[in-house]
Formats: C-alpha cells, structure tokens, sequence
C-alpha cells in the first residue's frame, strides 16, 4: 500500500498537468466546438438587448432597464436548470431550453422593432434569460466526468476561465459590429441562431454527459448542490466578481466619454478582460502545491485591493494599468472557486453547483451595472468604481469569515488519500 501510493505521488508531481495534455483527453473536441459556439451568445445577449432598445425607444435607460430583467431571470433560473440537468440528463433539458431561448429571444426582436411598450419587453425578456443554455457549467460537468481525480481538473477550469473570457471578448464585439454596421436587430437575431445550433450540436453528443444518478427511492441522491455550506461561500464570492464585471463595463464607458475619447472603452475593457485571460492561461499551466482555500483567499484579497483603487485613476493610462491588474487577479478566484467545486459537492449535483456561480456572477453584473449608472449619472465621471470596490470588499470579509466551510468533507479527504488518489490513469488521452 505504502509504495503504490509513494509511486502516484512521484507520477502526479512529474506529470506537468499541461493544457496539451488537457486537449489530448479522449473525446473532449466532441465537446469543446459545439460547446464554444453554444456559450458564445451568453456574452452577446446583453448588448444586443441594450443596443436594439435603445436604436427603438431612444432611451438608455430603458435598454438597461430590459437587459436587467434578462440577467436577474437568468440569475433565478440557472440553478434549477442545472439541478433538472443533474437529475435527468444535460440533453433533456439542454433541447427544450434552447428551443424556448430562441423564440423568446426572436419574439423580443420583434416587438422591440415594432415599438411595443416598456412592460411588453419586460415580458419577454423574463424568458428569454430564463432559457439561457447554461452551456458553461455543462461543459465543466463533462471535464469532471473525464478527468475525476487526475491533477488536470486545475487545468481544466483555467482553460474553462480562458474560453469565457474568450466569449466575453469576441461576443460583444460581434454584437456591436452586427448591430451598428448591419442592423440593430441583427445582434440578437445572430444570438438566437447560435444558440439554437450550437446548443443542439451540444446536446447531440450524448456520449461525453454526465450519467443520470441512479432513480431510486433514496432522494439523497438528488440533494440541491446549495445545502452545502461551501457553495453558499462561493455564491457570495462570485457574487463580487460579478460586481467588477458590471461595474468595469458601465464605469469605462462613462469615464471615456467624459474625456472625449469614447473611442478608448474598448481598449480599455481589453486590456482588462487581456489580463484576465494571460492570469488564468497561467493558473493552468502551474502545478500547485498549495490548498485551493488557501489560494481563493490569496487571489481575493488581491481582487480586492486592486478593484478598490479604481477611483482613484486619474488618467487613462492609470486605469489601463489597474484594469490590468484587476483582470489578472479575476482569473485565480474564479479557477479556484470552479475547482473547489469539485471537492464540495457530489458528482450529481455538480452541475446545479456550477449553474449556482454562473447565475452569481450574472446577478452581481446585472446589480453592478444599475447601481454604476446611477453613481455615474449622480455623481461624477467614475464613481461606478466604487461599485466594485465594495462588491469585493464585502465578498472578502465573507470568505474570511467562513473560509473554514471550504474544506471538503472528512470523507472526500480519505477518498483523497485513499485508492482513488493512487491509480494515475484518471483520463484516457489518445
């Protein structure tokens, strides 16, 4: 007993947990492709609402007020879609919900071009972000069914936090080029057909979905992912991130206008998602020694720091520099929070765990985005970075205070140490 475990650790600790090594994992294109074209609406959705209510009614206000109630309903309803996803199977609820995403979607298009009333938008967004493919989560869910507990899950949610923050650069930027030179309608028409493609491709691969616990009398096996203590923490970390996604989106875009230079939002937001994406490329190509707590509550503290001293930038240049550096602490919570799901939670409620934090950071953004703009609007250029700053701070006292409910189960840590941990061949690789 004592060698074998000597020789996984020795095998563990020389095998770099590289991401060539990740993309050689045995069916795992299957899923990627489709999956990236599936998730890439979920950063197009929100701009292509603002920007087609806004070419209709003329008011930014309104824009903002519709794409809210998108991402607050996403934010209610993700969760219990992962949960119907745990329980019967990411294609029984991947199919219909795509299905319904895309005629809302469309029947949102149509009345905001023909000039329907304010609550009519409001009623049709309700759906439409409800039915938003929670393909993200699915796609972790599946990384978790591949890898187990091969030292590539770490990996595995870099590369995951890459591909988002991939989406949230190229989806914006689609749906203000289709928007603004084609028609404004055309961003959330082309969000409706990817979805419904991409979605439908997903879904067609059955053979990398989790299985479906086993359907019995015992409803341990179907327990919600959010009566573990741990999730909870998360939700509320999350919760803060999302408060600098929101926050960071609102306050660039009236900071630059205010000097003239509306031209430099998008560099700016570049240089910060840029940082994010290099930080979590980095996450995943080190093999780390230290505790996954240990390093959400590194990484936070420096979130924290750096978001709190976004209103004090005075100049563009200043605030490139701590964007950059606020995108670069994003990347490690967000990867470690990802991981410690994998400790916390049972593999049947992963996906709701998953869902659980994606709606988080939806809800922290949609809060962020309506508090920012009224900072903005009754304050000066910049006060929105206060939003941030206090999304943060308030996070980081929670984790603190309760990083204790992070640790996994006793019975996870004996699984750890035990014959789970010392068989090494935790993926098939071609």
């Amino acid at each position: 007993m004592a060698s074998t475990v000597t020789t996984s650790k020795d095998s563990a600790a020389t095998s770099r947990p590289g991401y060539g090594r990740l993309l050689r994992t045995r069916g795992a294109w299957t899923f990627l492709l489709p999956g990236f074209a599936a998730r890439q609406p979920f950063a197009m959705l929100t701009l292509s609402i603002v920007l087609l209510v806004q070419h209709t009614t003329g008011s930014y206000g309104a824009a903002g007020a519709v794409a809210a109630v998108t991402g607050v309903s996403m934010a209610v309803f993700a969760p219990y879609s992962g949960r119907l996803a745990d329980r019967y199977g990411q294609r029984a609820v991947l199919v219909p919900g795509v299905l319904v995403h895309t005629v809302s979607g469309l029947t949102l298009t149509v009345l905001a071009l023909n000039g329907a009333p304010l609550w009519a938008l409001f009623a049709a967004a309700v759906p439409t972000g409800a039915s938003v493919p929670q393909v993200g989560p699915m796609v972790r869910a599946r990384w978790g069914v591949k890898l187990k507990n091969s030292p590539l899950m770490t990996t595995a949610a870099a590369f995951e936090s890459v591909t988002d923050e991939l989406t949230f650069v190229v989806g914006p930027l689609l749906a203000t080029v289709l928007c603004t030179a084609v028609d404004p309608a055309a961003g959330l028409a082309t969000e409706a057909a990817l979805t419904l493609i991409g979605g439908l491709l997903f879904a067609a691969q059955k053979g990398t979905q989790p299985e479906v616990a086993a359907r019995g009398h015992a409803r341990v096996e179907h327990v919600s992912a959010l009566r573990v203590p741990g999730v909870r923490v998360l939700i509320v970390i999350f919760l803060g991130i999302g408060s600098v996604f929101g926050g960071m989106q609102v306050s660039l875009a009236a900071y630059t206008e205010s000097i003239g230079e509306p031209g430099l939002n998008g560099i700016l937001y570049g240089v910060f998602a840029a940082g994010n994406m290099l930080s979590g490329i980095a996450c995943g190509a080190i093999a780390w020694k230290a505790a996954p707590q240990r390093r959400l509550v590194i990484g936070y503290v420096a979130l924290a720091v750096t978001a709190s001293a976004l209103w004090t930038a005075h100049s563009a240049l200043l605030l490139a520099g701590l964007g950059l550096l606020v995108g670069m602490s994003i990347a490690p919570a967000l990867i470690t929070g990802y991981t410690l799901v994998d400790d916390l939670v049972p593999a049947g409620a992963r996906t709701e765990a998953f869902t659980w934090l994606t709606g988080a950071v939806a809800l922290g953004q949609a809060t962020a985005v309506t508090v920012s703009g009224q900072l903005e609007d009754r304050l000066w250029a910049g006060a929105g970075f206060l939003v941030p700053m206090v999304g943060t701070l308030l996070a980081l006292v929670t984790l603190l205070a309760l990083r204790s409910r992070l640790a996994p189960p006793r019975a996870s840590r004996e699984v750890t140490r035990g014959a789970a941990r010392r068989d090494p061949v935790a993926i098939s690789e071609m």
